[in-house]
């Protein structure tokens, strides 16, 4: 064994450069590191982890099928992966090791102090940016700086790539099947389980919304009630479907798509980029890594602890139908949908005035999705301490959200069901309806904060 394949969160056999660069170098070995101590300090959450372990097994077959092994091995945290990798390496006589980057800074100095070890093992190491379409670094101001500005750095993303043609490289030849051994590392609690994890159903997924969603992804995709989303956040979290091979697949249906910014097809790319900028951002501002405000101006607001809200917050019992029912998906499903990410996190930001850092991270322990940089941004987007973020004083009204995304309440009694004979003009506020039916206590929990005298309490908060 000379050449090895490191697995990051870039879990896919093809369309991953990377992985055939080894190849073509004759890897037949790729590791990946369990490290349930670092995921329970990063606060990863369990169906993510779960549905990360089902990749595994899945991928540790694809792998054996082409003649690759895939070794699973037990690591505690980062300092186990360095010690792990390098006395594997020294064991098995390696050579070459090559894998994508990871931008996030523990893993940074995780690979950097491999880098020190790799030198005195004398092990060549090839890091590539497969997790991006434009490397960190790459998309820069005319004075060389990194964007605080989305729009400006889109167009700039957009200059760069609106003339390239993505394509799906061909994968190198590959070697005869062995047998694929498993692991008990992998064992999960199969809380992913509705979430598939085989490549050809996730070819079919990719398929369908491209040509049956995404003309009408802007009108749909604030319609909480209805699937007007991708669904593909989770896979993209975890490297299984990669940016550049679903701008290869829209580009296959729509040639222009990257050319026509201002068109509705442009509206699910968008979002793409956003994610792009938020990598970006936490290379340039390591700070974002350690839970900092981007916007200093708004360190010295004076947040409340009030353990009792955030956990109305939590349990979805603030008293507000579309936010509780929001925070009920979460629970339930560990997913929530976008348009109601910001709702809630602006509830809890300026309605309740409680640190965007205690939504991060309880986002983070729920999430099948999650990923530092897109979580980090849209928190400080939320809480308008961030890059390009929300302006303070734009703060959501929940109920009139909710008669706007969810104007007949099916989102609502769906995962509220307590509300399901509440009519519609009123079930976005139920509380006085409910009171004069004799049936508010029994029904509902009341409103825990009122919207006027929140907004109010948050505006002046915010002046500092």
């Amino acid at each position: 064994m000379n050449t090895v394949f490191w697995f990051r969160r870039d879990l896919r056999l093809f369309n991953n450069h990377a992985l055939y660069q080894a190849i073509d170098n004759g890897c037949k070995d790729a590791i990946f590191f369990i490290t349930e101590q670092q995921w329970q300090r990063h606060g990863v959450a369990s169906i993510q982890i779960d549905l990360l372990k089902r990749r595994l097994n899945f991928l540790g077959q694809l792998l054996a099928d082409n003649g690759i092994t895939l070794h699973i091995i037990e690591a505690g945290n980062y300092a186990g992966c360095v010690q792990q990798l390098s006395e594997f390496c020294q064991r098995h006589s390696v050579t070459q090791l090559f894998a994508n980057k990871e931008y996030e800074i523990n893993e940074v100095e995780r690979d950097n102090a491999f880098l020190h070890h790799a030198d005195k093992l004398k092990v060549s190491v090839t890091l590539f940016d497969g997790d991006v379409v434009a490397p960190p670094g790459t998309v820069l101001n005319q004075s060389g700086e990194m964007f605080k500005v989305f729009t400006p750095f889109k167009n700039a993303w957009l200059k760069q790539y609106q003339d390239t043609h993505f394509y799906f490289q061909a994968p190198p030849t590959m070697f005869s099947p062995i047998p694929w051994q498993g692991s008990a590392l992998l064992t999960g609690d199969d809380s992913s389980h509705k979430w598939p994890v085989d490549d050809a159903s996730l070819s079919q997924i990719c398929a369908r919304f491209i040509s049956d969603k995404l003309l009408s992804y802007k009108d749909q995709r604030d319609i909480p009630s209805i699937k007007g989303t991708s669904g593909l956040s989770p896979y993209l979290a975890l490297g299984i479907v990669s940016v550049q091979q679903l701008i290869a697949l829209v580009q296959q249906q729509y040639v222009d798509a990257l050319s026509s910014s201002k068109s509705n097809l442009f509206t699910w790319v968008n979002e793409l980029v956003w994610r792009e900028f938020y990598r970006h951002l936490i290379v340039a501002y390591p700070k974002l890594n350690k839970y900092n405000n981007f916007n200093e101006k708004y360190d010295p607001v004076k947040w409340r602890t009030d353990e009792a809200d955030f956990t109305a917050w939590c349990e979805g019992k603030t008293g507000y139908p579309l936010v509780d029912a929001a925070m009920r998906q979460l629970i339930q499903t560990g997913w929530m949908h976008n348009r109601l990410r910001m709702v809630v996190a602006s509830f809890l930001t300026k309605h309740l005035l409680i640190d965007w850092r205690k939504g991060e991270r309880f986002f983070m322990q729920h999430l099948i999705d999650g990923d530092l940089a897109s979580n980090n941004g849209g928190w400080q987007w939320a809480a308008s301490t961030g890059c390009d973020a929300q302006p303070y004083f734009r703060i959501f009204n929940p109920i009139t959200q909710s008669e706007r995304f969810d104007p007949d309440g099916h989102f609502i009694r769906k995962y509220i069901p307590e509300l399901e004979n509440v009519p519609n003009k009123q079930i976005h506020f139920p509380h006085e309806y409910l009171a004069k039916s004799g049936k508010a206590k029994a029904v509902y929990w009341p409103a825990i904060v009122d919207h006027k005298t929140a907004r109010l309490r948050a505006l002046d908060a915010f002046k500092v």
